[in-house]
């Protein structure tokens, strides 16, 4: 944790300044974070809800589990900490993630009404004559 020295009132401000504006990811940890958004593994809050002119939100990175550990990578000291990002990347962290919420949603939906028996065992009757005949 960087400390601030509290020598003079004027750097604290341009301190807390600093901070409320939040801060920029490069391209690589930006898309590391937007998957796991999508995944629905960050939890985001405003950084100071009290005050209208700040955009920036505090953003808790939760580490992939189960079958997406072993797939996505994700910079070990970005696993399991908190950042302040820019109102202008938050925005688009909150719409990656609202896009894998609907999908996913989509998913279930589609699997709720899959109907797993009848592709599995039934064949229509055109679908066994050509079979039988392709045989022959």
């Amino acid at each position: 944790m960087k400390s601030i020295p509290i020598t003079d009132v004027s750097s604290l401000k341009n301190e807390l300044k600093k901070y409320k504006m939040g801060k920029k990811l490069e391209i690589p940890r930006f898309n590391q974070l937007a998957r796991m958004a999508y995944m629905g593994r960050l939890v985001m809050t405003p950084l100071d809800p009290e005050d209208p002119s700040c955009k920036s939100f505090l953003v808790h990175i939760q580490e992939p589990q189960g079958l997406a550990a072993h797939f996505i990578d994700l910079d070990e000291d970005l696993q399991d900490t908190i950042l302040i990002l820019d109102s202008e990347q938050s925005m688009a962290m909150a719409g990656i993630m609202q896009a894998g919420v609907e999908e996913r949603v989509l998913w279930h939906q589609a699997l709720n009404e899959r109907d797993f028996y009848f592709s599995a065992f039934y064949r229509p009757k055109d679908k066994e004559v050509q079979d039988g005949v392709a045989q022959s």
